[in-house]
């Protein structure tokens, strides 16, 4: 983790809201805070070398690969949002999508698919994928690339900004590779959650599957939402469910067609706290 990202994780918000005199102050404090967590920064594993070692990773379930590498997706983690060095052992209630994803993804499991994670932050959920699904490629992009800790033959980390159509345009609409499962675990906000689905459903794979995860954060979560815009991507899935027209200015024309024309089925979940949706295309 750079300077850069170390500022924008722990302390770009807390500057955007604090006076004249509180800015100089956190100004002053980043580098020695920086430095102070330098030793606690999660070292880079070669998992082409840690799984030699732990071969059994390979038969276990998914929530288990989720809470063996910490992601938030399985039942319980150890929260990885706070600053390195105040990191405990002490184990939270995460998201809880394990059963949801196992459902859909067992089909898939041994099969040479393509992968593709938007919003990997540390990779702890791209390490779980990469063992529950042996035979699989997994492209891993976040807007802070830097924090990514895992490297594999299989595995390619890049650097993407999913509120940007141009971005995403160049990042993985421009490239000749499609895939057979997204995860869209990103900024969460309204305008990235529609243009990221509607954007990339002509990437995946016929009976491949689109999943948006904290769904609802554009109706629970001001900050998702700050100019209380209308449809959210949960409102736009339930008018298809439903068999309703829907119109959003983040949704160009022939997608909103390509994508009526080619989903199968749309279900929505609830973990322990967040909704989570799972799109499969014809």
């Amino acid at each position: 983790m750079n300077l850069l990202s170390f500022y924008k994780i722990y302390y770009r918000h807390r500057i955007v809201k604090a006076n004249i005199f509180l800015k100089f102050y956190l100004f002053i404090i980043l580098p020695i805070r920086y430095l102070l967590n330098l030793p606690f920064f999660p070292k880079r594993i070669n998992l082409d070398i840690y799984s030699k070692k732990n071969q059994y990773l390979f038969q276990k379930d998914l929530n288990y690969l989720f809470e063996f590498f910490n992601s938030d997706k399985g039942n319980f983690y150890i929260d990885q949002y706070i600053q390195p060095i105040k990191k405990t052992s002490l184990k939270i209630n995460a998201h809880g999508y394990s059963p949801f994803y196992e459902k859909y993804f067992v089909l898939k499991k041994e099969e040479k698919i393509n992968i593709l994670e938007l919003g990997s932050f540390y990779g702890n959920a791209s390490a779980s994928l990469y063992y529950y699904f042996k035979n699989s490629k997994i492209y891993s992009g976040d807007v802070l690339p830097d924090l990514f800790r895992y490297k594999s033959i299989r595995i390619k980390n890049f650097l993407i900004d999913t509120s940007s159509e141009i971005s995403i345009t160049q990042n993985l609409l421009n490239l000749d590779r499609n895939y057979d499962i997204i995860i869209e675990d990103a900024s969460h906000s309204l305008k990235d959650q529609i243009i990221s689905l509607f954007l990339l459903f002509k990437k995946i794979n016929p009976n491949g599957l689109f999943i948006c995860e904290e769904l609802d954060f554009p109706e629970t979560r001001k900050d998702m939402n700050p100019n209380n815009e209308y449809p959210d991507l949960k409102t736009i899935l339930l008018n298809i469910k439903n068999k309703k027209d829907f119109n959003s200015k983040y949704i160009k024309q022939e997608d909103k067609i390509y994508f009526l024309e080619n989903f199968k089925n749309i279900e929505l979940y609830k973990g322990k706290y967040n909704e989570v949706a799972i799109i499969e295309k014809k």
